[in-house]
């Protein structure tokens, strides 16, 4: 079994009860980090959670590391050798259950940094983990953290007006939840960094999730966001196609049609939905590839393609200096 194969089987699954753990694991010591709260985040009760990565990989030198246990969310930041002031804020995926910290995180900021941006990598709290409003928890953090990388920009060396979004899968749905709902208040004001917009400048999405409801969701991330037996409201309130507007930023979107677990209907959707309300967007099916893929396709594959078709869009929309 694959990586991809094996990351598609644990979100499929009801639960991650099963996976090995690393209690009180550190990401990397040397790791930047920036703290998204001062204090305990919204809707934290007390409960003790205790962070646990699990590294899939069998190769050292090629980590696959899957994060549980967020009780501090944070930003990690990848600083490219040569930074041309663009941001991107990346959204690992893992079906709203662990996040997929360096197939859709670390190995994203690789690429970004070579290309001058600098990461942003979100460690957003899992909904499930015991917080209160858990359906509002991780848009609480992605807000926070746009929030976050505009205060701070100068010290950061980024351009404020140039801060993209980069989601996969579940964090596909939450950086497209961000791009639809940023200027929907989830949480209270903690400081003044919190006058600033979380409105990304552009949003990437990769084979995301996009609807909550009937016929085409992924039932384990919906039901891992909003807890099983959600109302019809709460469901089409969190579908990200139902949600666009005039406000909504250019969006950038991949699926491969084989993708066995959150089918490209997603994308479609919501490409049809920004194609209505007269916003720019692309949308790159391509004929293989699966769910999960990352950037660890092979190049003789359509859809190792797409870091490169995404550059050029965000170069068109300004994210990236031409």
């Amino acid at each position: 079994m694959t990586a991809i194969d094996r990351r598609a089987a644990l979100i499929a699954a009801a639960g991650l009860a099963a996976l090995p753990s690393l209690a009180g694991a550190q990401i990397t010591a040397a790791d930047e980090i920036i703290d998204l709260w001062p204090g305990t985040p919204p809707g934290g009760t007390g409960a003790r959670i205790v962070r646990k990565i699990d590294d899939q990989s069998k190769d050292p030198a090629r980590p696959d590391r899957f994060v549980t246990g967020i009780d501090r969310p944070i930003l990690v930041v990848r600083r490219p050798a040569r930074p041309n002031g663009a941001a991107m804020l990346v959204v690992p995926g893992g079906g709203y259950g662990f996040l997929s910290y360096d197939n859709e995180g670390t190995s994203q900021a690789a690429w970004l940094n070579a290309r001058g941006i600098t990461a942003f990598i979100l460690l957003y709290r899992l909904p499930g983990e015991g917080w209160k409003r858990r359906e509002d928890v991780p848009l609480q953090d992605a807000q926070r953290a746009m929030r976050l990388i505009r205060a701070k920009a100068v010290q950061l060396g980024v351009a404020k007006d140039r801060i993209g979004v980069l989601g996969f899968s579940a964090g596909g749905h939450l950086a497209g939840s961000l791009a639809t709902r940023h200027g929907e208040q989830v949480y209270d004001p903690v400081d003044a960094a919190d006058r600033e917009t979380a409105r990304p400048d552009l949003a990437a999405l990769i084979y995301p999730v996009v609807s909550l409801d009937a016929p085409f969701t992924h039932e384990g991330s919906r039901d891992n966001l909003l807890g099983e037996g959600a109302d019809a409201q709460a469901r089409r309130n969190r579908s990200v196609e139902l949600r666009v507007d005039a406000a909504t930023p250019p969006v950038f979107l991949v699926h491969a049609s084989d993708d066995g677990l959150v089918p490209p209907a997603n994308s479609i959707a919501l490409f049809q939905a920004m194609e209505a309300a007269k916003r720019p967007v692309a949308l790159h099916i391509f004929e293989d590839g699966g769910h999960g893929f990352g950037t660890r396709l092979p190049r003789t594959m359509q859809a190792s393609a797409w870091p490169d078709l995404l550059t050029t869009f965000a170069t068109k929309h300004g994210l990236i200096p031409a």
